[in-house]
């Protein structure tokens, strides 16, 4: 019978050793495997490996679980649990002789992945926290070590070894002990990120004892393996020995030479270059070429080299950045894959195998559960925070795979007792992240921190002391006296805001007072002459304490290895991060007790990180300034100006900083604010305009601010976040360059319309406003918003109150007046462009206005609609940037160039307003929401 055309088309490649060049052209099966031309269908198994395991993470990543549980399913649907029972599926796709090339790049990732690994291991955190991590890293596997010895009898004689595996019962017994015990470093960290218990005393925890454990454990392995490599227990010892003498010389020989190396390139101070990449590469190979023929598992000497990396100038950060996506995305995934493929449920078919099961899962889980918590609760931690420890310990993970890999490549485990495993390190992989969240949960958390700063009582009880004040009252009784003052700043520092940033504190705080130097010999005479009776030149009194101004720099924190290893070298990356040092160095220059600090965490936490800190810090105000390009995190540097009003990341952002702010808080947008240099992009700017205006900037040097002035415009409609801005304006015009503009608008419908307040024309040339907005996004009126919420006579006499007791010092420099007027927006929009903006050579303008969300005021908002119509651009800013800043906010935004300040009263600065009992009432809600 004459053969297939496929067939001959392959066995002419056969013959010749040459693959036809048409391919497909000609008739070749892309699937068929060729020896000669095996990248083909790797190509293919690569394609379907990493798409189904992107496939299953999608859903598992909504149940916070690690990417590694999704490339081991993934594995165990290809192999023949599932897919593979479909006739020709695993010879068409994955042929035995195909599968060599597979495992060698499998092998190769997984020789990198513990190169990783090595560099992730900070033994710095281990030695800081040396006592609690030894206890509960000991316990952790001495319990588990123990029961999985136990176990291993009755595995060994029920499944016996891999057929024509040579292996004794106690290198069995040791390895069963090695797989019970270990815990995933790897995936432990990324779990810890991912539940945002990173910066907790116990994430540190977990993190120290983790380090050793899996170093411990490693080690262990490696014995094991060379135990079982070796055709006597006298070639066990001398592997042994050479692999003590290795370490040994890596550490004493190589590891200084490397460094000297890397110093003299300069890459422990500006990151790795390319040649020290290579040479670095170049040492993990070599390391785990040797490792491998000495008997011991290439991945050992891979894992050696990522310990003896220096970690100092974030250059451990800095390489795992340049290699770690190849690895973790091609890669990894083909190990873990593989160990899926190998993986048959169908093996698990008796009732005494299922009891293996059942029995190897409760020895994995509950020996690190017990080890664990108890190690903890002897070191004082809480049973919650013990039991919480216990479960993260018991952890598996990839580690486990890999582990188990290693014994069934070496013939100590059987293809079933593999299995057994595998579903082992998927249960309590996957069960770790909800036990974590149900046992150590944000509101439990809430509760500890506050039962231990002495709030509450363990019931939740606010504590009173014997002068009646509560234990909060206690700790913000300096807050309390200052209510009306903004004394302490905690602000957002970003780059490109950092300019607004500086000239807005710098209002606030002022500046030294100047003094002429004198040289100290002429002091020494000054001091001569004082003491004969003469009068030394008077020396100007010193300054009143300065505002205190704490500055929070935040970081993504993703699934990255490198992200993950930067929160345990923060304190070295916040010592170094440029625009930190910035803050600081203005600070010291301008009279401002300043701090600064980096803060690495997801960007779904970003509000409650700031917010906390602000709280931590006691701030009476958090400043936030909006984003130039609508971005959340930085680091896009060709973001889009007319995404600035539209990114729902962002906006959520803001909205949940407002939502969760404990302190009053600020909103700027800023447009130039303190600088008059405007670096942006239009659409209509060429390549080659580009290029002639960065050389002109380059070469022409920005004329400094002959005016330092500012002039502050304040519409005031009332309620409290108005009346945190009347007192805020006031704070900022004690500066003698500040003058301000305080409008009472009042609304009076009855009043006629005046035909002088004419809106400026269509904006839609604006490219810092959102084009093209679908019609959802224009203001409508709902239901709960027809009835006015107002209290105008309280207003007004707050107003005039404090028209009335303005200082003399300031009555040259703001201006109190009351309007009425039917058109209040209208009114707004006009006197602002009118106020701000009219010199060209002063420091820039600003207006200020409360954020009123808790104040219903329809004719606001119907007014609204038609001056967006008037405007050009009925859809404003947007929906959500409408919620998060008000609607006389975005009309403002949409009619002028100038910058915006956007105020929400919270805090003591709130509970004033209120009146001191309704704060208490709010305090002591808070708390039993907290214990709820």
């Amino acid at each position: 019978m004459a053969g297939s055309p496929t067939s001959a088309a392959a066995a002419k490649a056969s013959s010749t050793g040459v693959p036809h060049q048409a391919g497909i052209l000609e008739g070749s099966n892309p699937t068929h495997y060729n020896p000669q031309d095996p990248i083909v269908l790797f190509i293919i198994q690569a394609a379907i490996i990493i798409i189904a395991c992107r496939l299953l993470h999608w859903p598992l990543s909504k149940l916070r679980q690690p990417r590694v549980i999704a490339e081991v399913i993934g594995g165990i649907i290809l192999g023949p649990t599932v897919l593979g029972r479909i006739p020709g599926f695993k010879d068409a796709l994955f042929p035995a002789d195909s599968m060599p090339v597979l495992s060698l790049a499998a092998n190769l990732g997984l020789v990198l992945f513990l190169f990783l690994v090595g560099l992730e291991v900070d033994i710095r955190v281990l030695v800081a926290n040396w006592k609690t991590a030894a206890s509960v890293g000991a316990a952790g596997m001495i319990l588990p070590f123990g029961l999985g010895c136990g176990i291993a009898y009755g595995l060994f004689h029920e499944f016996g070894v891999e057929e024509g595996g040579n292996v004794q019962f106690g290198v069995y017994l040791l390895f069963i002990g090695v797989a019970m015990a270990i815990t995933a470093f790897p995936v432990l960290a990324r779990i810890l990120s991912e539940l945002k218990l990173l910066q907790t005393d116990v994430g540190t925890i977990v993190l120290s004892a983790g380090v050793g454990n899996d170093v411990v454990g490693w080690i262990l392995l490696a014995l094991t393996v060379a135990l079982v490599n070796a055709g006597t227990g006298l070639t066990a010892l001398y592997v042994l020995l050479v692999c003590v003498a290795y370490v040994l010389f890596l550490i004493y020989l190589v590891r200084p030479a490397f460094v000297w190396v890397l110093r003299r390139s300069g890459s422990l101070e500006n990151g790795p270059t390319q040649s020290m990449v290579g040479l670095t590469l170049l040492m993990v190979l070599a390391s785990a070429f040797f490792t491998n023929i000495i008997g011991v598992h290439a991945i050992f000497g891979g894992f050696l080299i990522g310990l003896i990396c220096p970690h100092e100038g974030g250059f451990a950060v800095q390489l795992t950045e340049k290699i770690e996506d190849l690895v973790t995305v091609l890669f990894l995934p083909l190990y873990f894959a593989l160990s899926g493929l190998k993986t048959d449920i169908g093996l698990l078919d008796s009732g005494i195998v299922w009891g293996y099961v059942f029995g190897v899962i409760a020895v994995a889980f509950f020996g690190k559960i017990i080890g664990g918590t108890l190690a903890a609760r002897v070191n004082g931690l809480l049973w919650q925070e013990s039991f919480t420890i216990g479960v993260l310990m018991s952890c598996k993970g990839l580690v486990e795979l890999i582990v188990l890999n290693i014994g069934l490549q070496a013939k100590i485990l059987s293809t079933r007792v593999f299995t057994i495993f595998v579903v082992m390190a998927l249960v309590t992989t996957f069960t770790t992240t909800p036990l974590v969240s149900w046992l150590y949960s944000p509101a439990y958390q809430k509760k500890v921190e506050a039962w231990r700063r002495g709030e509450i009582d363990w019931e939740g009880n606010t504590l009173i002391a014997e002068d009646g004040s509560t234990g909060a009252d206690t700790i913000n009784k300096e807050k309390t006296e200052a209510a009306t003052r903004v004394s302490r700043v905690t602000v957002l520092l970003r780059l490109e805001n950092l300019p607004s940033i500086f000239t807005f504190v710098d209002l606030l705080g002022g500046k030294p007072v100047h003094k002429a130097k004198i040289h100290k010999s002429k002091e020494a005479q000054y001091g001569t002459i004082m003491e004969e009776g003469s009068s030394r030149p008077a020396t100007p009194a010193p300054p009143k304490r300065p505002l205190e101004v704490h500055g929070v720099r935040l970081v993504e924190l993703d699934q990255r290895t490198s992200t993950v290893m930067q929160v345990s070298e923060v304190g070295e990356m916040q010592e170094k991060d440029a625009v930190v040092n910035v803050f600081r160095t203005f600070g010291s220059f301008h009279n401002l007790a300043v701090s600064g600090g980096l803060s690495i965490s997801p960007e779904d936490s970003f509000a409650e990180v700031l917010t906390t800190k602000a709280a931590a810090q006691s701030s009476d105000l958090l400043l936030i300034p909006w984003s130039e390009t609508g971005a959340v995190t930085e680091g896009n540097e060709f973001g889009n100006v007319e995404n600035r009003f539209v990114s729902q990341g962002h906006n959520r952002f803001i909205a949940d900083v407002l939502s969760q702010s404990t302190c009053s808080t600020a909103i700027m947008v800023n447009r130039n604010f303190g600088s008059k240099y405007d670096g942006g992009l239009s659409r209509a700017t060429s390549h080659h305009s580009m290029r002639s205006r960065h050389n002109a900037d380059a070469l022409s040097p920005i004329t400094p601010i002959s005016d330092p002035s500012h002039h502050i415009f304040l519409p005031f409609f009332g309620g409290v976040d108005d009346h945190l801005a009347v007192r805020f304006v006031l704070q900022m015009a004690n500066n003698i360059h500040v003058t301000a503009t305080i409008v009472h608008v009042v609304y009076t419908s009855s009043a006629a319309a005046d035909p002088s307040l004419q809106l400026p024309a269509a904006t839609v040339s604006r490219r810092d406003l959102p084009r093209n907005l679908s019609t959802s996004n224009v203001p409508t009126i709902s239901q709960e918003d027809i009835t006015p919420d107002i209290s105008e006579d309280a207003d007004a006499a707050f107003f005039a109150s404090m028209s009335d007791s303005l200082p003399a010092a300031l009555q040259d420099r703001v201006v109190f007046e009351t309007v009425k007027t039917p058109q209040p927006l209208q009114y707004t929009i006009v006197r602002s462009r009118s106020e701000v903006g009219q010199s060209i050579k002063n420091a820039g303008d600003l207006v200020v206005l409360g954020r009123n969300i808790r104040e219903k005021r329809p004719h606001i908002r119907k007014e609204l609609v038609s001056v967006l119509q008037s405007l050009g651009a009925p859809s404003g800013a947007g929906n959500e940037t409408r919620k998060c800043l008000g609607d006389i906010a975005e009309a403002v935004i949409v009619a002028n160039k100038a910058s915006l300040l956007v105020l929400q009263a919270g805090g003591k600065l709130l509970e004033r307003e209120m009146g001191g009992d309704a704060g208490d009432k709010m305090a002591v809600s808070n708390i039993k929401e907290l214990m709820n």
